[in-house]
């Protein structure tokens, strides 16, 4: 069964030229990962340094994998001290 997941990002706007550039290395390497079905990157249109990341997994078998990356674990560390808040993520099946 496909996962779905929303991950939501709040980075200081003194950081957001950065920000743009962690997220850019993100979603390029991830979409090579297997199980990868989507992963972008949304701006929030009303609030400034605002990001959703769309993610679609084939299982929750490939998104954990995905969760051991290199990729991944970079960019948190180097994005941590960008944040104005904790990331808020969402998972979920697809009902209808």
């Amino acid at each position: 069964m496909n996962l779905h997941i929303i991950a939501l990002f709040k980075f200081n706007e003194n950081y957001l030229m950065e920000a743009v550039e962690l997220f850019q290395n993100l979603v390029k390497e991830t979409r090579k990962e297997e199980g990868c079905l989507q992963y972008d990157l949304i701006e929030d249109k009303d609030n400034k340094g605002t990001f959703f990341l769309i993610e679609l997994w084939e299982s929750t078998e490939h998104h954990g994998n995905h969760l051991g990356q290199d990729h991944l674990l970079n960019f948190r560390r180097d994005a941590s001290r960008m944040m104005e808040s904790s990331t808020q993520v969402y998972r979920g099946f697809k009902i209808y």
